[in-house]
């Protein structure tokens, strides 16, 4: 039914939607409140336009006038949509794609592939075959200009300009679209397209589904005779049919082509065409309902209506149609969604088949004067009458240079305009005009006006193989071949010419049609003087010319000259003397001048020599030579400036005013300098001593930088290169700037280039950030080749200084000052008041000061006083935290003055503006506080006096770049020593900075009310405080729960008020680990007494007379105890402050507390004691558990209630209780705390930190029960560790790890015991110890902390007695060594040991004497005493691992002793010929090369190591053993979460602890070993019992909760327990990725990826983004691209194209993300988030107009009733990011179109608030509460404006805006009493 009322609408009238009514209605009702504007006046002039008869016409009433406008506006691109059907004609035939003219001067196009499936079909084979098919022919042969063909808009895009490019698509399928086979009849007209040729006919493509379409060859034979020149039909020829016959069962069509049966075709009722199936280009008979002077409205096919605009009425009947009238119509074009349907009458239209004859316009780019206006309409454009008669046609867009500059006044009936005609629209036989300035004055328009041999300019647009294309116009391109890109043939012209640049060329060839144009750069032709030769009639005998040669033969030379006219040099001809071989002398490319000897047009022949005629100009030039000559490079001259130009200065040299040039960047040494001087130089001044750089045909180079003047006078100025040898210094200056390094120019013309390596001492990331352009620098010479003529230059400022630094810095400081003292003289002579007013202030003036404004970013701004545009600002820092009010007087003292922004920066600092009168001393160093900053230098006050000191930033001329760690601060401090004690002229002393590490930071002002960093604000909070409430103290009120939070409940009470429980006020007694809040259910109904008041903003409770009091939330409780009491106080008295409160609580006092959040950063619980009371329990406090330390989320729930005892207020702030969760921490002996290891001292123990700054030291000797000698290897920074109180007599703790200490109960073995004293020592005690040094008297051994032992030389070793026996190599410091305990001295403590193996049972320490054969293996030397600790074997295994991995030979690890210091050749030979086996290894290491190695701070031994690398020897420090364990650590991935794994390469291997060894490695270590007797049966039972003792110790450590994972099994251990856990596995990838692993960081992504549950979304999202994360930093583009593609095919899209985007932003990528975006917005079109997105993105980069677009484009996708919100979000985004007016200008349009928009004028208020003055706050409160809203609306805004005044305004103003809300409910009572 609806589809009948559509197709059939009563009445004969479109049926109008109900929802179009109603838009036209509400658009109406907002007109009438709106204010008359000149926009209102324009629109009314509007419809007084009009062609020519408008007088006949009746008056209208503006409503009905203004609707017809609207309804015959002609279209423009913004009334095309996809979808709608439309007829074009074919204006031109490319290869690739149609160019279609549209009716009303629009154009779109049409690609190749969108001719029709079978077409695209044979192309694709095509491809495939890479061969050319027979039967496809291209687009040239099946259609050409004129052709009317029916179309369909497949898309609109818009392109970087913004302009809209309409893509259409002749597909059958996508035209014929909108009929079905049941509605095909006989003799419809239907277009379609050859699909393939069969024996009988064709099959014909129409695009009806169920329908096959079928041409028989006869009915085809007319056509092809006539029509295709007795050709075939080809597959894709577009034809016009006509449907014959339809056999209705099988869906078959025949179809004819005949021209008299298709051009006398008329649609019919009898076809039963409907308003949705209507196509474009039907022909039919319609009746002429209205004439307007605009057009015609039609009724055709008895039920529809159309519009004919008035450039489709017939051109000799216009203005003779009359109501009722017959006429036959071609439709045009179908609207899709509003059926409009749009007519022609024009008889060329009327005939279908027939192709349009008018393709041309005769005068294309004529610009015409005094053009008169004929009409014009409002979105499209406007129409011109032209002196012939005929009408032309103008766009929106040409009318004006810009739509700001649109003024639709000028364009009333008869005004006049100058014009240019730019194209032709071949569907309205209409010449297209353009208005815009640039088109008018445009050199060329189109290729045809272009002429061979012209010099033209343009821009770069590509560099390819076989030439460079250059962009000449809008629509213009043209290439320069490879030969022609410069006079010889060059390899590399990428380097020569770049992407954007400006090059001037000549034409060499333009053809218009083929749009061909070829160009040349070679400089002798661009710039020759002489004739161009352009066709041959140009050629007259005599002529001297320039051509270039295309080929050489044996017979003579062809030389070419413009638009293919090209001639022979004969062989004679070729040189004065004769050349036997052409093509050795002359070579193709090669420019040459020739003269014309004869020339033959008609048979286009010419004859050419290359022997030239004497030339008439030579005398001329001659004698502009000699003045030329008058001047010459290296010499100093005095110029006036004639001409400012964009680079420089065009100036006269005197005295024979020769033209020279005289860049910025040459007017001085410093790089600000040069703009500064060439802004107040002015015409006519003349500067003196200016060096002459260079003289050419031009002009001459000049050079006024005195470092340059001052080189060539003291002669350091080389001429040749044979003059340069390496390690001269050479002053220049940057020529160019390359990615790889910088070339500079020396006076004498010569330039070197200086590589990136040896650019600076510093890291070059980036060229350009270090020099720029024409800048002065000092460079060393490193390298000359004279045969190449190049030379190689540092400019590093190791290689380049020029004396004393001092001395240099100062030299610059006062060069720059007179420079600028120069610059002040200059503008002393200008006529302005402002010029001479600035140019007499200087530093250090004092003025008296009236305050204007203070400005939001803290800044002053000053009246300007008597001196009209004076300003005078004052920083944030500068103002000193005075508060100020407008018209306030003040003391200011000048700190700058800033002369290119004519600003004058001043300060009200105290100590600046009262200056003490104090003398100084010339080189003192004195401390200044730094308190301006310029570019070259710094501005700084005296400490001491508070005079104004200047120093310079640079030391150097090549000192310009800085890290932002080095770069100075306002008010940070330095020291300065005094050069100067007077200021001059300047206003300044001058001063040279001390050392940068006498520089002191800045101190900030610390408030201690501002909010916790980690404070978050609950949303549901903020949103209901709008409300007033009327709320005291002890009410009882009744709520709603709206939202259930951990720590509190927020509550709906029935005024709409919003309230809050907290936590702590809801049970009267909470039981420890339950969640009080759970108690509460959404939606209950409470009753709750109100107990206090919350500041909405900071969340404290605060007075109502506190400055940042805004409103409180009521703070309720509904604990029954505190429901029974009685108690009424108003809400908002005196309460006590937090801090006070905190007080209360004493240490050693338990409280419930509730927690709130785990920061990981931090490593502390945050909880909540009560709403305003908040405390931290840090993570050490929680548990003595290692597993509950590990994963505190586990243990604790957010919002549980906790028992904690008080330890003090929190370390970082008093605002803050110190809980714990175990008890008071008090460290005192025999407490067990748990603390976190801050560094591991080799040989020496553990430091371990406490909460509250303290700090323990645990020796080795307490680190386990069991001593090793690597156990201290096990522990790690950061790592949590269980600690037991020996002692805490002394700040230091003495702590121990012991688990016999710890953990008592355990009752583990204890191996080692502890030793304290001599007192726990007995004789012939066995025990061990760690080798502490080796002494002349023997080896003392570390038995405890505090006790030592002696084991003399003969009681070491049994081999060897002497006592100069080399043990320290045998006995490295930190060594485990079993002794026995032979006597003890009481006395004087003194211990004595033995090591004999008789005595200990163990292995001899020495297991042969040096220098002598190895013995017989004892029987006691067994694979028991092998596996022990201290076991020699052992030892070597540990050693040779440690050499493995560190790749250090023995010598690196050789302990410090003070008495030997031998060379290592020596000790070497005394090794012997025949080594022990075991001793190999030592002797093979030894020999090697020993690396550097660095003194460490603990080591604090001076023995120094001798090595030799090739002939030198070298002397090196001592490497600690720490450092040898540790290689080059690789980058680090640092995890959010706060978790890292602070670990060497060499330490990730082993999972434990190495305490024992395998016995494969033990084989491999000592191969006679396997010699060796049968174990005994007791042998065996002991190695069982020691392997189940290494298996349980394993299974301890690894059930141990407090071991980090250090190991890829720890983490499969761990994965495998929490597969779910994304934590867990990004851990895992950051393990890898720390030891640069890359390839294993993927593997466990993947793992990640396949074990995370599918219903994980968000876990499973966090991997991929991690993914993309490391492929961003460590991938390739391909790699990230593919993991990217997979992301999304898994995860949400949008989710992770948003994420990559952040991904890219946040690592510069900018192109990428740009590019991201770009995509974004084509997928997700209709997600307003990623538009916002991208316009903030694009903000943020400063790209103001682009995001501008943006919003455009947005608008255009998004639906209508999301526009508001768009427009409301980028308005913000401009208020945050970019130009506040234009933020204010979309506000104010948005809500003059939608006036009742409460939300968007609330937004508007609070950005005004925020980003505003008080003054327009104010006018928008007072706009706003003058709209006609509802009550309630304005009730919210009146409460909103007063609020406002509480905070900003006086009493006044608060009753001021309660009076205006008074009169408005006085006002409104009065109407309705009415």
């Amino acid at each position: 039914m609806a589809a009948m009322e559509e197709s059939f609408p009563r009445g004969g009238t479109r049926k109008t939607h109900k929802s179009e009514k109603a838009f036209q209605q509400s658009v109406e009702q907002d007109n009438l409140f709106d204010i008359s504007t000149e926009e209102e006046s324009t629109k009314r002039k509007k419809i007084q336009k009009g062609p020519a008869k408008t007088k006949k016409l009746k008056v209208e009433t503006r409503q009905s006038s203004k609707f017809v406008r609207e309804k015959f506006e002609i279209l423009n691109v913004e009334s095309l949509c996809e979808g709608m059907r439309i007829l074009g004609c074919v204006k031109e035939v490319n290869e690739l794609e149609l160019a279609i003219s549209l009716p009303n001067g629009l154009q779109g196009y049409v690609q190749v592939t969108e001719i029709c499936d079978a077409y695209t079909e044979k192309l694709n084979e095509q491809v495939a075959q890479e061969e050319p098919l027979q039967d496809l022919v291209g687009l040239p042969e099946l259609f050409s200009p004129g052709m009317l063909v029916r179309c369909v808009v497949s898309s609109l895009d818009t392109t970087k300009g913004s302009k809209k490019n309409v893509m259409l698509s002749l597909n059958p399928k996508n035209v014929n679209r909108v009929l079905s086979a049941e509605t095909l009849k006989p003799g419809m007209l239907l277009t379609g397209t050859v699909s393939s040729l069969e024996d009988h006919g064709y099959l014909v493509d129409i695009g009806v589904s169920g329908a096959r379409a079928f041409l028989p060859l006869q009915k085809a034979q007319e056509y092809i005779r006539q029509k295709n020149k007795g050709a075939k039909l080809k597959v894709g020829q577009y034809l016009n049919c006509l449907i014959e016959e339809v056999k209705g069962s099988r869906g078959v069509v025949t179809l004819s082509i005949g021209h008299s049966e298709v051009s006398a075709a008329i649609a019919t009722e009898e076809q039963s065409w409907t308003l949705n199936s209507l196509l474009p280009g039907l022909v039919v008979k319609a009746q002429v309902q209205k004439v307007t002077p605009l057009g015609l409205t039609l009724k055709f096919l008895s039920f529809f209506s159309g519009l004919v605009d008035f450039m489709h009425l017939d051109p000799k009947k216009a203005g003779t149609y009359f109501s009722n009238q017959q006429v036959r119509a071609c439709v045009l074009c179908v609207h899709p969604r509003t059926r409009a349907v749009r007519l022609s009458l024009r008889p060329v239209f009327l005939q279908p088949g027939r192709p349009l004859t008018r393709l041309l316009c005769q005068h294309l780019g004529a610009v015409l004067d005094d053009v008169p206006v004929q009409g014009f309409f409002g979105s499209a454009g406007a129409t011109f009458k032209l002196k012939d008669g005929t009408l032309a046609y103008a766009r929106r867009n040409h009318l004006s240079n810009s739509k700001k500059t649109f003024k639709p006044e000028a364009f009333k009936p008869g005004n006049t305009h100058k014009c240019r005609i730019i194209d032709y629209s071949q569907m309205d036989e209409l010449a297209l005009l353009s208005l815009r300035t640039s088109i008018i004055e445009a050199q060329f328009l189109w290729y045809h006006d272009i002429k061979p041999g012209a010099l033209v300019k343009g821009k770069v647009l590509t560099i390819k193989p076989h030439g460079m294309v250059v962009k000449m116009g809008k629509q213009i391109r043209g290439l320069v071949p490879t030969m022609h890109l410069a006079d010889i043939l060059i390899k590399n012209p990428e380097k020569k010419y770049h992407v954007g640049d400006e090059v001037k060329c000549r034409v060499l060839l333009c053809d218009p049609k083929a749009k061909k144009l070829m160009m040349t750069l070679k400089k002798t032709l661009v710039e020759s003087k002489l004739p161009a030769i352009t066709c041959y009639d140009d050629a007259k005998p005599g002529l001297q010319t320039h051509g270039f040669i295309l080929r050489v033969k044996d017979y003579g030379c062809i030389v070419k000259f413009y638009n293919d006219v090209q001639g022979l040099v004969p062989r004679h001809e070729l040189s004065a003397e004769y050349v036997p071989d052409p093509e050795s002398v002359f070579y193709t490319g090669q420019v040459v001048k020739v003269v014309v000897l004869n020339c033959e047009p008609s048979k286009e022949r010419m004859l050419l020599s290359f022997r030239l005629l004497s030339d008439p100009k030579q005398e001329g030039e001659g004698q502009s030579q000699k003045k030329k000559k008058a001047v010459s490079a290296g010499q100093l001259v005095d110029v006036k400036v004639l001409e400012k130009t964009k680079d420089g200065l065009k100036v006269a040299v005197l005295p024979h005013n020769i033209p020279g040039f005289l860049p910025t960047a040459h007017l001085s040494d410093h790089v600000t300098n040069g703009p500064l001087l060439y802004h107040w130089l002015q015409t006519g001044d003349t500067l003196h001593r200016v060096l002459c750089l260079s003289v050419s045909e031009e002009r001459v180079l000049l050079s006024r930088k005195p470092a340059l003047v001052s080189a060539v006078e003291g002669g350091q100025n080389p001429k040749s290169f044979s003059e340069i040898h390496p390690g001269m210094l050479l002053i220049g200056f940057v020529k160019n700037i390359k990615d790889y390094g910088v070339f500079v120019q020396f006076p004498s013309g010569l330039s070197g280039l200086a590589p990136k390596a040896i650019l600076s001492d510093k890291f070059v990331t980036s060229t350009s950030d270090h020099f720029v352009e024409g800048q002065t620098v000092v460079a060393k010479v490193t390298n000359v080749d004279e045969e190449k003529q190049r030379m190689l230059l540092s400019l590093r400022l190791s290689d380049c200084t020029l004396g004393d630094l001092a001395t240099t810095s100062l030299l610059l400081l006062s060069q720059c000052l007179e420079e600028r003292q120069g610059v002040r003289s200059l503008m002393s002579n200008r006529d302005s008041v402002l010029i001479q007013t600035l140019a007499e202030m200087t530093p250090g003036m004092a003025l008296d000061l009236e305050v204007q404004e203070v400005l939001e970013d803290g800044s002053v701004l000053f009246s300007e006083g008597p001196v009209p545009g004076l300003v005078l600002r004052a920083s944030k820092y500068h103002r000193a935290g005075q508060e100020l009010e407008p018209g306030q007087k003040k003391k200011a003292v000048i700190l700058n003055v800033d002369m290119l922004k004519l600003e004058v920066h001043v300060s009200l600092c105290h100590d600046l503006v009262n200056r003490k009168a104090k003398k100084l001393k010339k080189g003192s160093d004195l401390q200044a506080i730094v308190q301006h900053l310029e570019e070259s230098f710094a501005v700084a006050s005296l400490v001491e006096t508070g005079h104004l000191a200047a120093f310079s930033l640079t030391s150097h001329l090549n000192d310009t770049f800085r890290f932002d760690s080095e770069k100075l601060q306002v008010g940070q401090g330095v020291s300065l020593t005094l050069q100067t004690t007077e200021p001059g002229v300047t206003g300044l002393l001058l001063a040279i900075e001390g050392p940068a590490a006498k520089r002191t930071m800045r101190q900030t002002r610390k408030d201690s009310e501002t909010v916790d960093e980690d404070e978050e604000v609950d949303p549901a909070l903020v949103v209901g405080t709008v409300k007033k409430h009327t709320l005291s103290i002890g009410d009882v009120v009744t709520g709603t729960v709206k939202s259930i939070k951990p720590t509190h409940v927020v509550v709906t009470l029935e005024d709409g008020i919003i309230g809050c429980i907290h936590a702590s006020h809801i049970l009267d007694d909470v039981p420890v680990g339950t969640s009080p809040t759970a108690k509460l259910k959404v939606g209950k109904k409470v009753t709750a007494r109100v107990i206090g008041g919350r500041d909405m903003k900071t969340f404290k409770f605060l007075p109502i007379s506190h400055p940042r009091f805004i409103r409180t939330i009521p703070e309720l409780s509904v604990r029954p105890s505190e429901l029974k009491e009685d108690g009424h106080t108003t809400l908002n008295t005196h309460s006590v402050s937090p801090l006070e409160k905190i007080k209360q609580y004493q240490p050693g006092q338990t409280v419930t507390c509730f927690l709130k959040k785990y920061n990981m950063v931090k490593k502390w619980l945050e909880v909540e004691i009560a709403p305003d009371i908040r405390g931290r329990i840090p993570l050490l406090l929680t548990s003595l558990s290692f597993k509950v330390l590990k994963h505190p989320d586990k243990k604790f729930q957010i919002g549980q209630a906790l028992k904690a005892t008080v330890v003090g207020p929190a370390e970082s702030s008093k605002a803050f209780l110190c809980l714990s969760l175990i008890g008071p921490h008090k460290l005192k002996k025999g407490e067990v705390a748990m603390g976190r290891v801050v560094k591991v001292t080799p040989k020496e123990g553990l430091t371990v930190s406490f909460p509250f700054g303290r700090v323990g030291r645990v020796s080795m000797f307490h680190v386990s029960d069991s001593y090793s000698e690597t156990h201290l290897e096990d522990f790690v920074p950061q790592q949590i560790v269980r600690c037991y109180v020996l002692s805490a007599a002394t700040p230091v703790l003495t702590l121990s790890l012991r688990s016999s200490r710890t953990n008592p109960e355990t009752k583990s073995k204890i191996t080692d015991p502890e030793i304290n004293s001599i007192e726990d020592l007995e004789e012939g005690q066995l025990l061990r110890g760690f080798v502490k040094s080796v002494q002349p008297s023997g080896v003392l051994v570390g038995l405890g902390s505090s006790v030592t032992g002696l084991a003399r030389h003969p009681h070491v070793s049994q081999h060897n007695q002497s006592k100069n026996a080399p043990y320290d190599r045998h006995l490295p410091e930190g060594k485990l060594l079993t002794a026995k305990v032979l006597r003890l001295n009481h006395q004087e403590s003194l211990v004595e040991l033995s090591l004999l193996p008789d005595a200990t049972g163990k292995q001899d320490v020495l297991s042969a004497p040096l220098g002598q054969p190895p013995p017989k293996q004892e029987g006691r030397e067994t694979e028991a005493a092998e596996r022990n600790h201290e076991g020699k074997a052992k030892e070597k295994k540990k050693q040779k691992q440690k050499e493995k991995r560190t790749g250090k030979g023995q010598e690196g690890a050789q302990p410090p002793s003070k008495d030997k210091k031998e060379p290592q050749k020596p000790q070497a030979k005394k090794l012997g010929k025949r080594p022990h086996p075991e001793s190999s290894s030592e002797q093979e290491i030894g020999n090697k090369k020993q690396k550097k190695a660095a003194l460490s701070e603990e080591d604090d031994s001076g023995v120094e190591v001798y090595y030799r690398e090739g002939e030198e020897a070298e002397e090196m420090s001592m490497l600690p053993k720490e450092k040898l364990t540790r290689p080059a650590e690789a980058p680090r991935l640092q995890l959010s979460s706060g978790f890292v794994w602070d670990v060497g390469l060499d330490t990730l291997t082993p999972a434990l602890p190495p305490h024992g060894d395998s016995s494969d490695s033990e084989e491999d270590e000592k191969p006679e070993q396997a010699t060796q007797k049968k174990k005994s049966k007791k042998e065996r039972e002991l190695e069982k019992q020691k392997a189940e003792k290494e298996l349980s110790r394993i299974e301890e450590a690894l059930m141990d909760p407090g071991r980090q994972p250090e190991s890829a099994e720890d983490f499969d251990r761990l994965v495998l327990s929490s597969p779910s856990s994304s934590l867990l596995w990004l851990q895992y990838m950051a393990f890898h990725l720390q030891a640069t692993e890359i390839e294993k960081a993927r593997a466990v992504a993947e793992r990640a990826l396949k074990t995370i549950s599918f219903r994980e979304e968000q876990e499973k999202l966090n991997v991929w983004v991690a993914l993309l994360n490391l492929e961003n930093m460590y991938g390739s583009q391909e790699s990230l691209t593919k993991v990217f593609e997979r992301a999304v095919q898994y995860n949400e899209p949008l989710k992770v194209f948003l994420h990559l985007a952040d991904i890219y932003t946040k690592s510069e990528k900018f192109q990428e993300a740009g590019e991201l975006y770009n995509r974004m917005l084509k997928r997700f079109r209709q997600e307003k988030a990623v538009w916002v997105k991208y316009g903030a993105f694009l903000l943020r980069r400063g790209k103001a107009e682009a995001s501008h677009r943006v919003m455009q484009r947005a608008l255009e996708c998004l639906p209508k009733k999301e526009h508001v919100d768009v427009i409301a979000k980028f308005a913000q985004l401009e208020f945050q990011l970019g130009d506040a007016e234009r933020a204010r200008a979309i506000f104010e349009s948005t809500l003059s179109i939608y006036p009742k928009r409460t939300d968007v004028w609330s937004v508007y208020i609070d950005m005004i608030i925020k980003h505003g003055s008080q003054k327009e706050a104010r006018a928008i409160f007072e706009r706003v509460i003058h709209l006609s809203l509802a009550p309630k609306r304005m009730k919210f805004f009146f409460k909103r404006y007063l609020d406002y005044e509480k905070q900003h305004g006086s009493e006044k103003d608060v009753q001021a805006v309660k009076a205006k809300a008074l009169e408005y409910v006085e006002a409104k009572s009065s109407m309705m009493d009415d």
